[in-house]
């Protein structure tokens, strides 16, 4: 029988007075693509921690491959890009990418490993010389370089323009149709959204959802409204609106409410100048929100 490529059961992990996770217990078979999302200091990234070895649970068993994470047959399975890497800035790109696929019992070429992160036009460049987006681009490589059958991504994209942004997702894409396993936490939820057939959402330490991002989705009553409009509406304008939700970011209004007719028609009445206007369901940022009461911030 397959091992799944994750276990933790019945994790708990508490730092003196604070318990970080309560009870956790979840599963990732191979070939899935989760996304694990939570407020800054749910646990999320604790959990990741527990799963890599990089920490110990207080309480219950954490397993990678059906082994100890702390296992070198584990280890050697997995990738991982972490959101605060460091590695040495004076060593050329093909030469860390290198240095780190030695590591590793059945690498990727080099030039392979480059190539995916998009890199090649700074093979020859120095690490200290790349910019943000570029040394994240050099982080997956790091990540990718030892061909894992599991690959951890803790907020990759943080720092990349919009068209590295793309072409990383796109990336992550086609290795998860490789049957690679991709764990991913982001705060970019439409990232999630695109990338992930399971999303598992911990708040306050404990794991409130696991689904499909549809089913996710499909828990939340109501439609999102979005209009812009070039003065934007002081709050009387919505003022009595049956909203579960709103956001005004300049000029650009989003809205959640059950009753969208009601909202657009009151719209009008009221005055407020109303351009591009979207009637739609409701996306993972509003089912996120809904369930942890929390906004989000990228």
């Amino acid at each position: 029988m397959t091992q799944p490529a994750v276990e933790l059961t019945d994790v708990s992990k508490r730092y003196g007075e604070v318990q970080a996770l309560r009870d956790v217990s979840l599963k990732i078979e191979p070939g899935e693509v989760v996304a694990m999302l939570g407020p800054n200091g749910a646990g999320k990234t604790t959990s990741i921690s527990i799963m890599l070895g990089a920490r110990n649970p207080t309480s219950g068993t954490a397993r990678l491959f059906g082994l100890d994470p702390k296992d070198l047959k584990a280890r050697s399975r997995i990738g991982v890009m972490l959101q605060e890497s460091g590695v040495p800035g004076m060593l050329r790109v093909t030469e860390i990418v290198d240095l780190f696929g030695s590591y590793y019992p059945s690498p990727l070429p080099t030039a392979e490993a480059i190539a995916m992160a998009g890199l090649e036009e700074k093979a020859r460049s120095l690490v200290k010389d790349l910019s943000g987006g570029q040394r994240q681009r050099l982080y997956l490589a790091l990540a990718v370089c030892g061909n894992p059958d599991a690959l951890f991504l803790d907020e990759p994209t943080v720092g990349m323009d919009v068209e590295g942004r793309r072409r990383f997702l796109e990336e992550i894409g086609e290795l998860a149709a490789k049957g690679r396993t991709v764990v991913l936490t982001t705060h970019y939820l439409e990232e999630a959204d695109q990338l992930a057939r399971r999303v598992i959402v911990i708040d306050h330490g404990k794991v409130i959802a696991d689904a499909s991002p549809a089913a996710i989705k499909a828990q939340v009553a109501g439609k999102r409204v979005t209009f812009t409009t070039t003065a934007v509406p002081d709050e009387g304008q919505l003022d009595g609106l049956p909203l579960s939700s709103k956001v005004i970011e300049g000029h650009r209004v989003r809205l959640l409410t059950n009753e969208p007719e009601n909202v657009v028609r009151e719209l009008f009445r009221r005055g407020v100048q109303v351009e591009n206007l979207e009637v739609a369901g409701a996306d993972l940022e509003e089912a996120f929100i809904a369930m942890t009461h929390r906004e989000v911030h990228a």
